[in-house]
């Protein structure tokens, strides 16, 4: 595999999220106040967090990432949909590091390495490192663990754009292989319906939240085909659920929804946003 020595600078800093540290914490932290979380009972492996700007999906995001607040767990395993075209299913970072306004996170190259060749052992294809790619949905996560995880942490970034339920599910089996000797975190990046109306959009997203619940990945995948459930981070998704069954999770518990409607008050083409656990 082909690796820079070059920091991923952010192209969406002062744009989805803000680009100055102090007001970026102020920011974090408005969102995290008001949470309050059910009992969770055991470890959470796990999280779904939505990725659009933090003035939309923030207040949503906020309730998986404070289940998590003060862990501290390395590496942290990022999955998003990759929503740009590249001619690749299964992608990561070429660059040593991530970069937003509250310092660098380091990339694990060491799991990568051990990753993309578990993958192509099993399914023979591999990782493609990209550089200076503009995806958000990875890097919208990032602020958030930096903020809330208790101690620095390694990063995985993978980057998703196979829907294949066997590759994902090869994926999802050989993620947890790399991090069974860790405590590492995983984090599904995807938000839900796109641009339906609000009451569409929440028959289509309590669907797609349902199988979440059920803990269901090949469920998750299926929801969109069969015209029941949308997610446009489907595959990181299940991705994500596959992994954290194989490390020992047990159920998966909702802890929040809502729309961008119910921050805009526009409810004719509203996204849908969810916030779950996964917990052994």
């Amino acid at each position: 595999m082909q690796f820079q020595s070059s920091v991923r600078p952010s192209p969406i800093a002062g744009q989805w999220y803000p680009g100055r540290a102090d007001i970026l914490r102020h920011d974090l932290d408005k969102y995290l106040e008001p949470v309050t979380l059910p009992k969770i009972e055991g470890e959470v492996v796990g999280i779904m967090v939505p990725h659009a700007g933090y003035l939309y999906s923030g207040p949503v995001a906020a309730y998986a990432f404070a289940a998590v607040q003060g862990a501290n767990p390395s590496p942290v395993a990022v999955v998003s949909p990759m929503h740009y075209p590249y001619p690749y299913p299964l992608l990561t970072s070429s660059h040593r590091a991530y970069l937003t306004p509250l310092g660098e996170i380091p990339i694990d190259r060491q799991r990568i390495v051990a990753l993309d060749e578990a993958l192509q052992a099993h399914v023979g294809q591999g990782l493609t490192p990209v550089g200076h790619d503009p995806e958000h949905s990875l890097e919208i996560e990032l602020p958030f663990l930096q903020h809330v995880l208790g101690a620095p942490f390694d990063l995985l970034p993978l980057m998703v754009r196979e829907h294949d339920p066997g590759v994902l599910q090869a994926l999802g089996t050989a993620l947890a292989d790399v991090l069974s000797d860790t405590s590492a975190l995983l984090v599904a990046s995807t938000d839900l319906s796109h641009f339906y109306t609000q009451n569409n959009a929440r028959r289509l997203d309590e669907e797609m939240l349902r199988r979440v619940a059920d803990f269901d990945p090949l469920a998750v995948l299926k929801a969109e085909e069969e015209g029941k459930g949308f997610a446009c981070g489907r595959g990181a998704l299940a991705t994500v659920m596959w992994a954290c069954l194989a490390l020992g999770a047990t159920h998966a518990r909702i802890l929040r929804y809502a729309t961008s409607g119910d921050v805009t008050g526009d409810f004719d083409r509203v996204v849908g946003y969810g916030a779950a656990v996964f917990v052994k």
